[in-house]
Parts: structure tokens; sequence; C-alpha cells
């Protein structure tokens, strides 16, 4: 076996591999969530269904959307591959528990991985896979009157099947006919079980990211007094409380509005 081959088998290797998959992904959340802020403008759903279509009809975006998920499976594969190579190590637990320094986050990142990894299907399931393969979202058309900026909008019945975005201007009204994703987050979020499973999956990533946001950097072996603190900061402040309450603020300001 080659020095690279065994290098990348070995637990070290493993863990190197799920810091960098890890801290693509923590990327990823900052750029998902900037996007899904788009649900919080008062546009009847035009600049979040623009931002979608985007999303899934941009080349340079699709392959970054489908190294993402492979980054997802390789991530978690190696949690798990890393989490049953643990247990087997010490199949016996200790009879009297010893004291330990670590985190209840860091003790428990099986679970809260298990939680996001059941949230990632459901999700992706309801929004991703849907938007893409499943034919029930209807179509709306969005009318902007470019003198005065205002904008009307309606349903809209595209002339064939494989319609999915049109952009026109007529008497200096620019016309965007695009599928209708927000309609689906709107009823998604209707559901209060819906709402309560994605807060509580926001909690899990909260969990995750406050050990394993730190811990990429620590396997990374970029460790030094001087940016250790900084490191620190960001782990705990950006990712483990602004990004989850910003994505956890989306159901259910969407369920308030609902009732």
């Amino acid at each position: 076996m080659s020095e690279f081959k065994q290098t990348f088998n070995s637990s070290l290797g493993k863990k190197l591999i799920m810091a960098l998959t890890g801290l693509f992904l923590c990327t990823f959340l900052i750029v998902h969530l900037g996007g899904n802020l788009l649900l919080f403008k008062n546009d009847q759903g035009f600049a979040f269904n623009s931002y979608a279509n985007f999303l899934t009809h941009f080349p340079p975006i699709e392959v970054i959307a489908y190294l993402l998920y492979l980054a997802i499976i390789v991530h978690a594969v190696y949690a798990l591959v890393l989490t049953i190579k643990n247990r087997r190590a010490r199949p016996v637990g200790y009879a009297v528990q010893p004291k330990s320094d670590a985190s209840w986050s860091s003790k428990n990142m099986g679970l809260l991985g298990s939680i996001l990894l059941l949230f990632i299907v459901i999700h992706m399931s309801d929004f991703w896979f849907t938007y893409k393969y499943n034919n029930v979202l209807g179509f709306k058309e969005y009318r902007t009157d470019l003198a005065t900026n205002q904008t009307s909008v309606s349903d809209y019945t595209p002339p064939v099947a494989d319609f999915e975005r049109s952009i026109s201007t007529e008497n200096n009204v620019e016309i965007v006919r695009v599928k209708d994703l927000h309609a689906r987050i709107q009823t998604s979020f209707s559901q209060l079980w819906y709402v309560i499973f994605y807060v509580i999956a926001m909690g899990a990533v909260s969990f995750h990211l406050l050990h394993g946001f730190q811990s990429a950097f620590r396997t990374l072996g970029w460790v030094h007094k001087k940016y250790t603190p900084i490191v620190y900061f960001f782990g705990t402040w950006l990712f483990a409380v602004i990004i989850p309450i910003g994505f956890a603020l989306m159901p259910i300001i969407y369920y308030i509005k609902s009732l």
C-alpha cells in the first residue's frame, strides 16, 4: 500500500478528511443562510424564487452543489467508521467512568450527526428533490414596472412541460416567470411538526458546530496561541449561535404568519 493510501486509511487520515469536508460544509452554511435570508423580503417570493432557479441552473453552482452532496456523504461515512472503530477498540466500558473535561457536544457528536443526517434527507427530499424532479410546483409571473419599480404577481401556467424560467421586457415592464418554490416553503413551514423538527435540527447544528469547527482546526494542526481565540470566537458565535438562529427563525416566522 502506498504511503498516501496508508495516511488516509489511518485514524488520523480519516479525521483529516472529516475536518476538510466539515470546513467545506461550514462555508456552505454561510452562503446558504445568505440566500435563504431572501425569504424575509416582502416581495411575495420573487427574490427567493429567482435565487432558487439560479442555484439549480448555473453550471458552476451545480458542480459545487454535487461536491457538497459528496462532502456530506463522505463526512457522514467517515464519522460512522471512526465511531465504530473507537467502540471496537474499547468494547467493554469502564466500571467507574473517569472524569472528563470534554464538553457535552463532543461526547454526543454521533447523536447530533444522526439528527442532522435525518434532517438533511427530509429537507432535501422536501425542497431540492421536489424542485428538481417533481412536477408538483406551480409557477409565478412577476411584472415589474421599470419606471416605478412596482411589482405585481400572479399565477402562471407554462406553455410547455419542461418550462423552467423566462425573462422578458414589454412596454417598459420586466416579466419574470419562474417555478414557485416559495409556495412549497410556505406549505411546509405551516406544519407544526415540521417547524419543531427543524428547530431541533438547528439546535443539533449549533452543538455539532460548537465542537466540530474548533476540532477541525486542531486536527489540521492549525493551533496557535494567537489565532486559537479567533477560531473559538467564530466557532462559538458565528457557527454555533448566529447561523443556527438564522435558519431556525425562518420556519418559526413562516408558521406564525400562517396562523
